[in-house]
């Protein structure tokens, strides 16, 4: 069974810009204890902003620690050779599903999208979520394309991270056997109601066992109005600047990774009230200590 929670993992480096291994693995155990399914080189992964070499290598370090946790790796990109490729290189790894978003730059409209993706699952050896992020993406993915691929065995769900109720529910209403994904912390109790089978997290890297215990809360509707806000109001903090600006300086505090730095155009000298990020984080952990147990 598919994980309901799962980590999109910020990618850690050193502060010469090399991959940080040793964090890497911390990070990839903690997700491991508190049973989350994890996410590599999604967008909170900067998987975009990171060459090849360099994301083949943090693949080949996940997988050496994988043990029974659960791999979803993001297939980000704008052209089809390079991207097809790039499946082709996952597919001969021990990985679990992919995560492909609609193409960045281009604004593919719905045939368009339809036979990018149609390309993509027909290549896929793993299930695959499609990733619904104008904000990120330019355009959202299409009703019409989610329509004519329903009936594809490899088309496993939707992440649906536009921040609109609107668009969770459409999906739900046209898609069958897929698994729909919140993926927007804050929206969570929301989607949870219309359906939603888990969370893809951005606030679990930093709060990997509250998370978890948020999710299913919202999936057994057991949170307050005064939980959701505080929820709500933490999940908000972690994008006071470009994600994964904040949850990488939370981590940092936190020792959780050797240094802050990001891959450009991403940088960890962004000014932003780190105060709050702070205030959100000691909020967390307090609320976890009571629903925790």
């Amino acid at each position: 069974m598919m994980k309901r929670l799962w980590t999109a993992l910020v990618t850690p480096f050193k502060e010469n810009g090399e991959l940080d291994t040793e964090s890497l693995s911390n990070l990839i155990e903690e997700q491991k204890n508190a049973q989350n399914g994890i996410l590599i080189l999604g967008s909170t992964g900067e998987g975009l902003n990171i060459d090849h070499s360099t994301k083949k290598q943090i693949l080949e370090s996940a997988i050496q620690i994988k043990g029974t946790a659960q791999y979803m790796v993001g297939l980000p990109g704008h052209q089809m050779e390079e991207t097809l490729e790039w499946v082709d290189y996952c597919n001969n790894l021990n990985l679990d599903s992919y995560l492909a978003p609609v193409p960045l730059y281009a604004k593919p409209g719905p045939k368009g999208q339809t036979e990018w993706f149609k390309k993509v699952l027909d290549r896929s050896q793993r299930p695959v979520i499609l990733y619904n992020v104008p904000s990120r993406t330019g355009t959202s993915l299409s009703y019409e394309t989610v329509e004519n691929l329903v009936d594809h065995p490899n088309f496993k769900g939707i992440k649906e991270a536009s921040g609109s109720i609107d668009c969770f529910s459409q999906y739900a209403e046209i898609t069958t056997n897929q698994l729909l994904f919140c993926g927007d912390d804050g929206l969570m109790p929301e989607f949870s109601k219309l359906g939603a089978y888990g969370l893809i997290s951005v606030a679990s890297n930093v709060w990997p066992f509250a998370t978890d215990a948020y999710v299913n809360a919202c999936l057994n509707s057991d949170l307050s109005e005064k939980e959701i806000n505080l929820w709500k109001s933490a999940a908000n903090t972690l994008f006071l600047a470009s994600n994964p600006v904040p949850a990488k300086a939370l981590l940092h505090k936190n020792l959780k990774i050797s240094s802050p730095l990001l891959k450009l155009p991403l940088s960890h000298k962004e000014e932003f009230n780190k105060e709050e990020l702070f205030g959100a984080d000691k909020d967390i952990k307090s609320w976890f200590k009571i629903k925790g147990n």
